[in-house]
């Protein structure tokens, strides 16, 4: 009877270090999945171990920081926020984490392309000739003609 149990110990523990075995693969291809397609925007990868049967150290989790601040321009801060969204959706099956991380990158890039767009369009007001004061001017002449049209056409309908 003991040498029964012995075996179903053994079964167990093999059965179990697989397990782990394929899980300690799992989580470090996930990381290394966000290393490799985030680069240089990304930390070292930290890892949270379980020890087996066999006294060694599985990896069952993980993470690496991702830098998600903004850059000094609009068309930086979206350029990044793509590799940024790029590297959480890098891993076969991105946690809930990733995920998250992914949609406040997108977030982010949304806004940073409206900023872009602002400042592109702000940029060719300035380039014209003249720049801003030329485009404040035409502006301004554009409302004093409207308000001269409807002076006249209520000076015409009184007389």
């Amino acid at each position: 009877m003991a040498e029964e149990a012995k075996r179903a110990e053994a079964l167990h523990d093999a059965e179990l270090i697989r397990t782990l075995k394929a899980r300690d693969l799992e989580v470090r291809s996930h990381e290394a999945a966000h290393r490799a397609v985030g680069g240089a925007l990304t930390g070292p990868a930290t890892f949270t171990f379980e020890s087996g049967p066999d006294g060694r150290a599985y990896a069952v989790g993980g993470e690496v920081s991702i830098d998600t601040s903004p850059e000094a321009t609009p068309d930086k801060t979206a350029q990044k926020m793509e590799r940024v969204i790029a590297a959480a959706l890098a891993p076969a099956e991105p946690s809930a984490q990733d995920l998250a991380v992914a949609a406040q990158a997108r977030q982010a890039l949304t806004q940073a392309r409206q900023e872009a767009a602002e400042v592109s369009a702000e940029e060719r007001v300035e380039s014209r000739p003249g720049g801003f004061m030329a485009e404040r001017a035409v502006q301004a002449y554009q409302a004093a003609a409207q308000d001269s049209v409807s002076v006249s056409a209520s000076v015409t309908q009184a007389a």
